[in-house]
Formats: C-alpha cells, structure tokens, sequence
C-alpha cells in the first residue's frame, strides 16, 4: 500500500489546491446536512395522519430523524474518499467513467438529491477497508482525511492501481488509532481493518462469536455489526429491535455514544441483570452456589419442579348446558393431557389449551346427538365451571418466583427433582439456610433471579429480538448464556469476549460450549489476534501469564508503530501499604496527567478507599468508572473487578499482587491481572511494594 501524506500548509500554494477542494467540500457536505434536518424539522404532518396513534408514531421517527442528522462538530462528517476506474455496477469493458466517492458516518446529499457523503455501511464504500494492492476492487485512489478536531487539516493517498508503488503503512490510518482520547468509548469507524470488515458486515441470519484479545477492536466490531445491520436490515430489525449486552452499567456508559454517533438510536443496552429482574436482588451466593445455580444442568431440574404439577385426571368432567348433560370420562381427559404433555410446549401454553380441548371432546359429543354447534359454544364450554375446575386441579397455575423459592428452600422438593442431577452435596451448597415466607422477603442473589428468568420461560415463552449482542461473555454462566439466548431464539447474535479475561468462577471454558447454551450451535467463532490500541511492550508482559491463564490461546500482537511507553517501579524499601508505597502510586499519577488523554489508576478493590484519600491529600480530582472524564478532570480512580472493557490512553496499575490476592482462586486473580493490565492505550507505569507474581517473571 502506498502513502503519500499532504498537510495543512499545502493550503497557501493556490486557491485551488487539493487540500483547499476537500475542505471546501466538507463545508458544502455539512451546509447539505443542515439543510435535510431543516427539512425534517418542518414537516406537517397534521394533515397524513387517520389518528393521534399514528401522529404520535410519525412525529417520534420523525423526532428519531432529526436527532440522527445532528452535525457533531468535533466528530469529522466524513473520512475518505474512494476513486473508482470505473462506474460500480457497470461492465468495465463497456469503458464506463469511473465515480468518487466520499465516505462517511452517514448518507448526506444536496438540494437534487445527489449524494455528496456515501454512508460507510452503503455496498460502494466497502473498498475502501477491504481494497489492497493484491485486490484493488476497481479503486484507483483511496484518500484519508485526517483532523484537528472537526477541521480537515491533512489528506493521504493511496494508488491501489498503480503496480510501480510500493507498500507502506498509513500514517493517519496509525495516527487515528492511537489519538488520545477524553470521555467515552469513539466509534472506530474510519479505521476497521480488512479483518474486522469481514465480522462487521456477516449476514443477519448467522449467529458471529469474536474471541478477540486486549486492543483487537472486538467491542467495536459488535457496535459497528449492529449499525451495519440496521443500514441493511432496517425495516426488519425496527419490527424486532435490537438489544446490547454489557457486563455492568459502567461499561454501558463507557460505550453508550459509538451507534448514536453512527446515527442509530433505537438500540436497547442493558446488563443480564437487567434482563432478569423479575425478583429483587438483595442476596449474594458463595462462589460454590453461584457456580452451581448458574449450571445448566438447574434447567431440568427446575423443568421437572414445575411439571410436577400436572396431575393425572381421576375424575370425569360435567358440563350442563340448559337440559343437557355432558360427559367426559376421566380416561379421556387422561388422553387429552398426555397428548399435551406430549407436544413440548410451554406449560402456560398447554394450560391455556387444555380447556378448549375439553371443548372440543363436548363438542363431538354434541355433534354425533344432532346438534351443530360453532366456536362460540366451543368458548362457552372452555369458560365452564366445570371445566375450569378441572383445568386449576389438573393443570394448575404455578408463578415462577414461588416454584424457585419452594425448590432453594424446600429439601424434600429439591432433593425429589434433582435426583440423578444433583448430588446431595451440591443440593445443601444450594440450599437456602433458613426458610422464607414470601417471595418478597426472599434475599434473592443474582443466580437465583437467573433461576427465577429460566422458571418464567418455561411457563411463557420469551419474546425475541431480531439481533443480540454480549460483550465480555466469557463471565457468562450457562444458564446466563441460556437468559441471552431466549431473548433472540428467532434472530442472531454476536458474541464478543476473551477466555484469557473470564474473571467468574464459572468462566466459559470454550466458545462451542457457549453458543450451545446459548442455543446457537451452528455460530461461527472468529479470532482477532491483531492489536491496535495496546502498546506491543505493554501486551509483551501482559502475555506472560497466558500460559497460566488460557494456555492454548494465540497472544495479541500488536501492529502499532508506536511501542508505547512501559515502566515497573518497585518502591524500595517500602512495605506493602506504607506511604511510601502509596507516594510512588501519586507521583505515577502526577507525571502521566502531564500528557494528553485519559488516565486510569487501577487497583485492587480493598485498596480503592486508601487511594481515593491519598489522591484527595494530593489535591488531584478524580472520577469513578463510568463518569465521563473532562479536560480539567481525567483521572479515574478504577477497582479492579470493573476495569474490564474500558480503555485509558495511560494507566498506574498499584500492587499486582494484590489484585491477584483479591480473587477466591489464584488462576482467576492473574486473569483479573492481565485484565488490569491491558487497560493502557499510550503508557503503563506498574507500582508495587511486595513482590510482582511469579508468573510474570521475564
């Protein structure tokens, strides 16, 4: 690939140079985009509405419209430009003339309609990620802008067509990666590589897992998969929604801005908490419980629970209608309820059929005496005291929290349904220890509330979305997994995570196994193993405890030019603890705020509170996860147990040992390590006063 790079001073030469064109087009592209949400702004639409229902809806995607044409002024409106040799989807030998194209966040065209900004997702744009020198797709010319915050100050060329041109490595391509960053997570947009263009752009009808290492990009791959998705699949997904899984609200925070820059707004975000709050959650579990409510195998024990409930008929039913009596013998209705049991369905949904099944055998029996009765007299039988008694005795209602308490507080129950399941040591570890009245006085912990969601499906199936995406699924637990997968039985996922980061007890161990609980066997798992935003001497060292962690697993190299900067600083002759362990952790801090972007100060949880007061001695501000860093204020003080996914242009890491030490076991403390780790865009400064883990030894 060949580069050549164009600054800003081109512009003195003359009027017409090129840098002064592309600027006069970005403020012709922007004047463009004012105009259309002018035009969205003052639509009428008093008179194309029947009633205040379609009013309300045609003013919210309108409402939707206008806020999806906002200009952000420090966000470029576009970030290339693709020459095509000739018209695409024209026949080269008919000599078409070839077309430009600008790429951007979003389609932007003039007073007539043309297009003076292709959207990045549209078909014509994808050469400009995929196009190389080996396959130049038609492209002459691929441009890069590059920009001071919303000013276009440089360009960059690229002359696929040209044989004579060596390879080189985008300069701006480099530069846009490792800019430094304040607030929130960007959208990558102008820099996805061929690599991540191919997992963006798979069809909506394939479930995609990315097993993707620190700096690979894989967080932005799921976002960018969703915007491609509702560019190509608008009208189906707007019917079916679309929903993002994040493992906490700090994280949701952190990611909340990338689709609304791409212009989408409608995607639901939430944790699989939120997914499952149907209980209050109050309670916490033992690391044995939680691994053992959160196995699959509870899915059929709490299956068997509840179909405990359906009894077999002992008695006929009797149904008088005026001066006849009606009849259906205790063996038939027997036939009835075993057929039902039979055809696998939700028991809610059984239940609601057996009635009308009852019906059904009156009505046969009215039909062989003469009589000709339609569906409303099916109903009418359906509604029968009789018959409703028959249904409440045989088929009774069963609410899903009642059915999980009885089952966590009841030995003999549990010990009946999990027989050949669970053995009887772990029926006590998940035994409640003392019983409970009510499900609202229940201390339920997060597994349960997973237990409670499983319980609910069986009853009432779970309405499904038309796309998922999870990130950090390698801290799912099967039934977890299986909570997601109910919420897109009918449409796909993609699957976003790292085994080396699975910090849970009950981690995913492999990647088949997950989209199997997740009821998408047939997924294809993609690997990223190039990173862009960690710096190669900082993944060097994290990568010493892969051994330990996820032996088997390819390590991230990095691709970036600039290898960052890296420092251990042991503070000697301290203790561990002591001032002047602390001391060095602030001086650390004092000198990497000097630098531009964002810094993190990552520690273990029990040593969060120490530093917050040595950080407030200092008089240096700081934020927590999740609270968007300023100019004035860009240091966020981080537990360890919520760095994972977030990303700091420079990071003082504080006592590795102690992180590793704040885990239950030691192979989930160097994961959370090599979690904390990995957090560094620019610059990782690791302080400590004890000894460094074993495991990082060079």
């Amino acid at each position: 690939m060949s580069a050549t790079a164009h600054d800003a001073h081109e512009d003195h030469r003359t009027p017409a140079n090129p840098l002064a064109r592309e600027r006069a087009h970005l403020t012709a592209s922007r004047t463009a985009l004012r105009a259309m949400r002018e035009d969205a702004e003052s639509l009428n639409i008093k008179d194309v509405t029947a009633n205040w229902v379609n009013a309300a809806v045609l003013a919210r995607q309108i409402e939707e419209r206008i806020k999806a044409l906002a200009d952000l002024s420090d966000t470029p409106l576009f970030f290339g430009r693709l020459d095509y040799l000739h018209a695409p989807g024209v026949d080269q030998a008919e000599g078409a003339e070839g077309e430009q194209f600008y790429i951007g966040r979003r389609h932007v065209h003039d007073a007539d309609g043309d297009p003076m900004v292709i959207d990045w997702r549209a078909p014509v744009s994808q050469p400009f990620y995929r196009a190389s020198k080996k396959d130049p797709m038609d492209i002459a010319l691929r441009r890069r802008f590059g920009y001071t915050g919303g000013d276009l100050t440089a360009y960059e060329d690229e002359h696929l067509s040209d044989p004579a041109e060596a390879a080189a490595t985008s300069k701006l391509l480099q530069q846009e990666i490792e800019r430094p960053r304040v607030g929130p997570m960007r959208d990558i947009v102008a820099t996805i590589q061929p690599e991540q263009d191919e997992i963006v752009r798979s069809g909506l009808g394939g479930t995609v897992c990315v097993q993707g290492g620190p700096g690979t990009g894989k967080t932005a791959v799921g976002l960018h998969r969703v915007a491609y998705l509702l560019y190509a699949h608008r009208e189906r997904l707007a019917r079916t929604g679309t929903l993002v899984i994040g493992p906490n609200r700090s994280f949701l925070h952190y990611i909340e801005q990338v689709l609304p820059a791409l212009g989408e707004l409608t995607v639901q975000q939430a944790t699989v908490d939120d997914l499952v709050a149907q209980v209050e959650v109050r309670g916490t579990d033992d690391s044995r419980a939680a691994v053992i409510k959160g196995d699959a195998r509870l899915a059929e024990v709490l299956r068997r629970a509840l179909y405990s409930h359906v009894s077999m008929p002992t008695e006929q039913v009797l149904v008088v209608r005026g001066s006849r009596r009606w009849r259906v013998a205790a063996y038939e209705l027997e036939e009835i309820v075993r057929e039902l049991l039979a055809r696998d369905i939700r028991y809610g949904a059984a239940r609601e059929a057996l009635p009308q099944r009852i019906a059904h055998a009156v009505l046969v029996q009215m039909e062989r005496s003469g009589e000709a009765p339609d569906d409303r007299v099916q109903d009418s039988v359906a509604r029968n005291s009789a018959v409703k008694a028959a249904v409440k005795s045989v088929w009774p209602p069963v609410d899903p929290a009642k059915l999980v308490l009885r089952l966590l507080s009841d030995e003999t129950f549990l010990a009946e349904h999990a027989a050949g399941i669970l053995d009887e040591d772990e029926q006590k570890a998940i035994l409640w220890a003392k019983p409970v009245r009510s499900v609202k006085s229940a201390k339920w912990s997060a597994a349960d509330a997973v237990l409670v969601d499983e319980a609910t499906d069986l009853i009432q199936r779970t309405p499904s979305l038309g796309h998922v995406v999870v990130d950090e699924a390698q801290d799912l637990s099967p039934m977890q997994y299986r909570a997601v997968g109910r919420r897109c039985t009918t449409g796909s996922a993609t699957v976003l995570g790292d085994l080396a980061q699975g910090t849970t007890p009950w981690a995913t161990r492999s990647w088949a196994e997950a989209l199997g609980h997740l009821g998408k066997a047939d997924g294809v798992i993609e690997e990223l193993t190039a990173g862009f935003r960690v710096p190669t001497d900082v993944i060097t060292y994290a990568s010493r405890l892969l051994p330990h962690i996820a032996p088997g697993l390819t390590p991230v190299a990095s691709v970036r030019e600039n290898p960052g900067f890296f420092e251990v600083r042991p503070a000697e002759g301290a203790d561990e603890g002591t001032d002047e362990g602390t001391a060095e952790v602030i001086a650390a801090c004092e000198e990497l705020l000097h630098n531009e972007g964002s810094t993190g100060l990552i520690a273990a949880d029990a040593r969060i509170p120490a530093l917050a007061e040595a950080l407030t001695a200092a008089g240096i501000g700081f934020l927590a996860p999740g609270e968007e860093t300023t100019r004035e204020t860009r240091l966020t003080l981080v537990p360890a147990s919520l760095a994972k996914g977030l990303e700091y242009d420079y990071v003082v890491l504080d006592e590795p040992q102690a992180v590793v030490d704040g885990e239950p076991d030691e192979r989930t403390g160097l994961r959370r390590l090599y979690v904390a780790l990995t957090r560094a865009v620019s610059g990782l400064i690791v302080t400590h006063t004890a000894a460094l883990p074993a495991q990082l030894a060079g």
